[in-house]
């Protein structure tokens, strides 16, 4: 059975950073980093019987803005279309519902977004980044 949750004592700390930790995007991220963006983040985690199988984090103003952060389920489990029914439930969840603006960044999932609505920016010009190394 799949369930989704943002109970944030459910999360396999260890697990999401053991997953993170070799992605290009949060590469060398140490667990007790993870730990700090769990803490500042509305998390989700998935889970198969009870098993955490993936996790997603969205950070927030939770009126205007939201940017959806760490989004991943594990190899054996991708493919079954958990990832459309985490993403499903972090755009339905109650808290979030008066965010007006959701951002992320994908390099290789821009069909699973798409699904939700997500789209390239009308103004990509309009982007700025600061990114320390």
């Amino acid at each position: 059975m799949i369930t989704v949750s943002t109970d944030k004592s459910k999360l396999d700390v260890p697990f999401i950073q053991h997953f993170l930790k070799d992605i290009y995007w949060a590469a060398g991220r140490t667990i007790e980093e993870v730990q700090r963006t769990i803490d500042a983040s509305v998390c989700f985690g998935i889970y198969l019987d009870d098993k955490q199988i993936g996790f997603a984090r969205v950070i927030t103003d939770y009126v205007v803005f939201a940017y959806v952060m760490d989004v991943f389920i594990t190899e054996e489990h991708q493919g079954k279309g958990y990832s459309s029914i985490l993403i499903e439930n972090m755009m339905n969840e109650p808290q979030l519902n008066e965010i007006k603006i959701w951002r992320l960044a994908t390099t290789d999932a821009h069909f699973l977004y798409e699904k939700f609505g997500f789209k390239a920016l009308d103004h990509p010009e309009k982007m700025m980044e600061k990114v320390i190394k």
